[in-house]
């Protein structure tokens, strides 16, 4: 019998790529627990995140991806504060 993926082509989450001083740091949005990921470029951060949430999902099971598409945008803004 084979195995279903976990994860399918259809499975889409937002990820937030920040740039901080010492590389990059990467997290998706809406997810149920903890996921971070992190490296020195863009696209190191993005493939350990990506890597991060396939482990979360198989440790914690496919619900805790039940909110990460619920936002269809994401928007940074900066809030002036006295």
């Amino acid at each position: 019998m084979p195995v279903k993926p976990i994860l399918s082509t259809t499975n889409r989450v937002k990820v937030v790529v920040e740039h901080v001083e010492d590389g990059y740091v990467a997290y998706p949005l809406g997810m149920k627990g903890v996921v971070v990921g992190q490296g020195d470029s863009y696209e190191e951060a993005l493939a350990d995140v990506t890597s991060a949430i396939r482990a979360h999902v198989k440790e914690f099971g496919a619900e805790s991806l039940s909110d990460a598409s619920s936002a269809s945008e994401a928007f940074i803004a900066e809030a002036e504060i006295l």
